[in-house]
């Protein structure tokens, strides 16, 4: 039994290969398939089978264009209720690839439909636990109360994750390994573990989840203390459930404008060039979510800023950057609401002043401060007494709580955000100066 970890690092996304004997199957694989048929190729090994564990809220899966293009069958629980073609793979059903035999366990907890996927061989066993289990931690219950054809309350999932701990690995041994399709980083749970695999055994020591405690407690503490839900997710969970359409033909559906000098008034535009870049000239209405490296979470912050359906430009410094924007975007299911890219003219009119960092540090009293970290972030504690707090996510629609008597700085924790939360009032507040504190936080939070 070979397996292969592929991971996304900028969703903490982890899907998985596993081969034998020149046959191939796939767990929860990302937008683009095109790295899976390159280890198929190398692998001399052809795809069969695609599981999914549930309908991910976080990112659009391929499965059915794997399905598609390679004939592979796509194993669900029958819970999902999709329309697409599928096998049904709920408890006691079985699937026998080469050597390996593939079972079924029903896991809800974080979906109603959320299956875990054993794979065994010989005297080896490997779980691939969907937002099942985590390492360290479980999968959050509060996703699925309005997306999906199953509409679960979080308490009752809360429950039903308890029941799954409790009861649904107890005949797997210690040794096999686990492998979720997150880790740290993820919205799809809190506390993860920087870890990319671990053992039951390892987790039924270390993981809060799998200590002895009551329904209550064990319910309390999974609710507590999770992180804010993006706008995109209930999209994506229907899109999931419906079947994304093939990647390279949506993406290649995308208009592309160069040398732009507008666009129109009433439509958004994401810029996802650097925050110096941005700030030198942009068009009006723009957004700045930088996606210069993996390291920025372009994918989670686009779709927690933009609507599913609301359509926006994207703009990038060169035509170099287009395909790899278009990607990210695409993993998402944002490409089809995309107006077009583009790249700016010299002659564009907006800019966004500096702000005087020493200034501001000795006069704080000068200045409205908005802090636009999460919920949780805040409750540890404020960086700034005097700030105001409003989520990243909320801004748009909240921006109307912050008075504009004196020049705003927007903070958040690094200075990646903050770049955002700053163009979204710029676009705002006309009459007020809004200044980006970007990495200058750390002076002030270290």
């Amino acid at each position: 039994m070979k397996i292969k970890q592929f991971k996304d690092a900028p969703l903490a996304h982890y899907s998985y290969a596993i081969i034998s004997n020149g046959e191939m199957a796939l767990v929860d694989p990302s937008r683009n398939p095109m790295q899976y048929y390159k280890f198929a190729e190398e692998n001399n090994a052809k795809i069969v089978a695609v599981f999914e564990t549930h309908p991910h809220a976080d990112f659009v899966s391929s499965h059915l264009q794997i399905s598609e293009q390679t004939g592979a069958k796509i194993y669900v629980s029958k819970l999902l209720g999709v329309d697409y073609t599928h096998t049904s793979f709920d408890d006691g059903d079985t699937l026998k690839m080469g050597d390996i035999t593939f079972k079924a366990i029903n896991t809800p907890g974080h979906s109603p439909d959320s299956i875990t996927i054993v794979a065994e061989q010989g005297g080896n066993t490997a779980l691939f636990t969907g937002d099942t289990l985590f390492i360290g931690n479980v999968g959050r219950p509060d996703l699925r109360e309005n997306a999906g054809n199953m509409k679960a309350k979080r308490v009752e999932l809360a429950k039903d994750m308890y029941n799954t701990i409790q009861t649904k690995f107890n005949e797997l041994p210690d040794g096999a390994l686990v492998y979720p399709a997150h880790g740290a980083g993820s919205l799809c749970g809190k506390n993860m573990s920087d870890a990319a695999s671990s053992t039951l055994g390892n987790e039924r020591q270390g993981n809060w989840a799998f200590k002895d405690q009551t329904e209550e407690e064990f319910v309390e503490e999974i609710l507590k203390d999770q992180p804010f839900i993006p706008s995109y997710f209930g999209f994506n969970v229907d899109i999931n459930k419906t079947g994304a359409v093939n990647d390279k033909i949506a993406k290649a559906e995308v208009k592309l404008n160069l040398l732009v000098e507008d666009v129109e008034e009433d439509v958004t535009v994401v810029d996802v060039r650097d925050g110096d870049a941005y700030k030198a000239g942009h068009l009006p209405n723009a957004i700045n979510i930088m996606a210069r490296a993996e390291g920025d979470k372009y994918e989670t912050w686009l779709g927690a800023i933009i609507e599913p359906k609301e359509a926006f430009y994207l703009v990038v410094n060169s035509v170099e950057d287009i395909e790899d924007i278009l990607e990210r975007t695409a993993k998402i299911g944002y490409e089809k609401q995309l107006k077009g890219i583009v790249t700016l003219a010299d002659s564009v009119s907006e800019k966004s002043e500096d702000l005087d960092v020493k200034d501001f540090g000795a006069h704080p009293d000068k200045y409205t401060i908005v802090d636009i970290r999460n919920a949780s972030e805040v409750a540890e504690g404020k960086i700034f007494e005097s700030a105001i707090a409003i989520p990243l996510n909320e801004l748009r629609d909240r921006y109307k709580e912050i008075p504009t008597e004196h020049p705003i700085v927007v903070h958040c924790a690094g200075g990646y955000r903050s770049a955002a939360g700053s163009s979204i009032l710029e676009n705002k507040f006309k009459s007020t100066t809004v200044y980006d504190l970007s990495e200058a936080i750390k002076q002030f939070s270290e």
